[in-house]
């Protein structure tokens, strides 16, 4: 590992989107070590990219964003490897639970314990391991938007104790609901971060949220029943080129939205650019909403008060140097 230079990390890089950002940024950046992190790499993952590109500088760490201890111990094992500074952080895993309402390993609604906490802790707690120059790239989703109309129910951002342990009527909102709002939360978390790292003058840190578009074929339908799983895995990827045409033009294979997030972290054309929305490849609107500084600021107060173990862990998670 000593050859490498900088490392990545990619959260939910061993399917989907991140597997094929992944393959992308390992096959541009041959000096960098590139950390495919996920809960299981069941299919040899890490090993399938390094034959496909013909390298060997994809690693494969465990992770499992729902669950506060573990997202822990990882950064621990991150620290005791004495990998490179990390110049491209992911923070692309994603879950969706559409019926009963599912809780993390910590008591958290899971869409926004895994979506939303988990990946703030993640990042939190690796900022002594970040470059000097390095480029945050949040996995959002246009569902986010009711604008949109992507048929998904609309984000509502209450509060986020109100998202983390709903009660009463809070309980029967729609799981898809959850889902987008916890996307919503992703670019609200963005904006607060981008806000935090101008006010660094040693660091070169930009931040930035993505849209990958509509993507049949990956892992997001893994909870709904076996009828749409099949319709989702097999039938909607054969007909990408006409969903565009009647649907929607931001349908794509996961080859291509991993291709774009790729690009968007690493291309000199967006260097430096922060605090905006991306859909692929296009610098665009996010929903109203995310625009909101009051929301952002509760939900950036919010996490680092529920996070932080204590007063200089919570100092440490305010980005302040």
């Amino acid at each position: 590992m000593s050859n490498f230079t900088r490392s990545v990390i990619v959260t939910g890089g061993t399917t989907g989107l991140g597997f094929h950002a992944a393959a992308a940024i390992a096959r541009q950046r041959p000096d960098h070590c590139i950390v495919i992190a996920s809960r299981k790499n069941a299919d040899g993952s890490a090993e399938s990219i390094n034959r496909s590109v013909g390298r060997d500088n994809v690693r494969f760490m465990p992770l499992d964003l729902g669950d506060v201890k573990n997202v822990r111990s990882f950064v621990q094992s991150w620290g005791e490897k004495s990998l490179p500074p990390i110049s491209v952080l992911l923070l692309n895993a994603g879950s969706q639970f559409p019926f009963d309402i599912k809780y993390t390993a910590d008591g958290f609604e899971a869409s926004f314990g895994i979506n939303h906490v988990g990946h703030a802790l993640l990042f939190s707690l690796l900022q002594p391991y970040l470059a000097d120059e390095v480029r945050i790239v949040v996995t959002a989703s246009g569902t986010h938007d009711p604008m949109q109309k992507t048929g998904m129910p609309n984000a509502k951002y209450t509060s986020a104790e109100d998202l983390a342990h709903p009660s009463g009527d809070a309980l029967k909102i729609p799981g898809r609901q959850r889902y987008t709002t916890s996307k919503l939360c992703n670019v609200l978390w963005t904006y607060a971060l981008d806000r935090r790292v101008r006010r660094l003058p040693q660091k070169k840190w930009t931040v930035v949220a993505f849209d990958p578009g509509l993507m049949p074929g990956t892992g997001l339908a893994r909870q709904y029943p076996a009828l749409l799983r099949f319709m989702w895995k097999r039938v909607l990827p054969a007909l990408i080129p006409l969903l565009r045409l009647v649907v929607s033009p931001n349908i794509h294979r996961a080859e291509e939205s991993g291709a774009s997030l790729a690009w968007v972290a690493l291309d000199d054309a967006v260097k430096g650019t922060s605090g905006v929305y991306f859909e692929g490849k296009k610098q665009i609107k996010s929903s109203v909403d995310s625009y909101d500084e009051a929301k952002q600021e509760e939900l950036w107060s919010w996490t680092l008060k529920t996070l932080a173990v204590d007063e200089q862990e919570r100092r440490r998670f305010e980005v302040v140097e």
